[in-house]
């Protein structure tokens, strides 16, 4: 599709920056089923809160590489001089609650992944294991399925995980398909 034409029928937050145009048109709402690949995109929307997704996404590397291209099992045996390490890193979003979220974030995964409870599996069992299409019209900022995966994640220790960054997330892995009824990606995931 040519530029100019997927400019007009691409969801409307995706045409102020070819940034969000490119993760618009290769990932988000792409139905993710990978455990880990879910888990950064978690951290990441949990970075995000109160920022734009612009700056995450031109950050995404310097996160990665900062995190250990997010390795549950690396993150997880992080310590405060690796949060001292992260916070002088101008690559990333230097905030020491996230930093330590992120840490106590992996090391909740594992502790579900050591009993027996896959991470994705989970997730998805949030949506009876199926894609959820929305209207196309009115994107609600966090719904009911929203709350109750937050709450679930939240019992098992996870933080920055509230309604609306769980349902930012259920809408850039996929769970949730809340392309605009224009944009030509809305059949295609």
């Amino acid at each position: 599709m040519n530029s100019s034409h997927a400019d007009s029928a691409r969801c409307a937050w995706a045409r102020s920056h070819p940034l969000l145009a490119a993760y618009h048109d290769a990932e988000w709402g792409v139905p993710e089923t990978d455990p880990r690949a879910l888990w950064e995109k978690l951290m990441l929307d949990g970075f995000q809160a109160g920022l734009s997704w612009l700056t995450i996404l031109r950050k995404r590397q310097a996160f990665r590489q900062a995190f250990a291209e997010f390795d549950p099992e690396r993150v997880a045996r992080f310590e405060s001089a690796d949060i001292d390490r992260l916070m002088a890193n101008p690559g990333i979003v230097r905030s020491r609650a996230k930093i330590e979220a992120v840490i106590g974030n992996a090391r909740a995964y594992l502790a579900m992944q050591a009993a027996g409870e896959d991470f994705a599996a989970f997730v998805w069992s949030f949506v009876d294991h199926r894609v959820r299409v929305g209207d196309g019209r009115h994107v609600p900022t966090e719904t009911e399925r929203s709350r109750a995966l937050t709450a679930a994640l939240k019992k098992r220790g996870f933080k920055y995980v509230g309604p609306t960054i769980v349902y930012a997330w259920m809408q850039a892995t996929g769970l949730v398909n809340d392309h605009a009824l224009s944009c030509f990606r809305r059949d295609q995931v």
